[in-house]
């Protein structure tokens, strides 16, 4: 208490302008289709995954824009710690969600009808009476490089 007149004394002046009420910064849409302002996160459109988009947050309104075409929009939450999502951005991933299930899905199936049918890969195999195998292994007379009589 007894440095407090002195320390007081010491301020400066608040500046005659105030400083910006926005900010922006670019970043890319990872998997999850969320972008983080301060420590809530906002749900952007699932067709700006992976790429770059601006940010533009003020006092009232988060702005994520891809090129021209604004992909999110969501009033400022100052809430701390909180995943605000937009019910638009939430069914477009399912969809496109469902999307890549289906594509994975034909891929293994194809993948499987491949290994069933190793003619439709154009290898050739050879294949032989199995009591080859077992002259080769020598469980029955002629094996290990004798003639069968």
């Amino acid at each position: 208490m007894d440095r407090w007149e002195a320390d007081r004394a010491a301020m400066l002046t608040v500046p005659p302008v105030t400083p910006p009420h926005w900010w922006r910064f670019h970043t890319r849409i990872g998997r999850d289709h969320y972008i983080r302002v301060d420590t809530n996160d906002y749900s952007v459109h699932p067709r700006a995954i992976g790429k770059t988009v601006m940010v533009r947050a003020d006092n009232e309104e988060v702005t994520v824009t891809c090129g021209n075409e604004v992909v999110a929009r969501h009033t400022r939450c100052w809430a701390r710690h909180q995943s605000l999502t937009d019910p638009e951005h939430a069914a477009a991933a399912n969809i496109l969600r469902g999307e890549v299930i289906h594509q994975q899905a034909a891929r293994a199936a194809s993948a499987r009808a491949a290994m069933l049918a190793p003619a439709s890969l154009g290898i050739e195999v050879e294949q032989r009476e199995l009591g080859t195998y077992d002259r080769v292994f020598t469980l029955i007379e002629g094996g290990a490089g004798k003639e069968d009589t």
